[in-house]
């Protein structure tokens, strides 16, 4: 497992352990767990998009002829 630094005020340091000890977890862990997160919803999104296109290629509908005109559809 690789180790990250970051740089994060002292105070906001402070209330997140708070919050963490609170939920009885740590801050690595929320951390760790926000990033899978974060991760997973990239590829969650991407796996969608391929699959709407997926669904697109496969669909039977046609746009078939149009017995109408622009005109026709705005006439008054």
């Amino acid at each position: 497992m690789a180790n990250l630094t970051i740089t994060v005020p002292e105070e906001i340091l402070k209330s997140a352990r708070q919050r963490a000890l609170d939920q009885g977890t740590s801050v690595n862990a929320l951390l760790r767990d926000y990033l899978r997160q974060f991760t997973d919803a990239q590829s969650t999104q991407a796996k969608a998009a391929e699959r709407v296109l997926e669904l697109s290629r496969k669909a039977r509908a046609r746009r078939g002829k149009t017995g109408w005109t622009r005109d026709d559809l705005h006439q008054r």
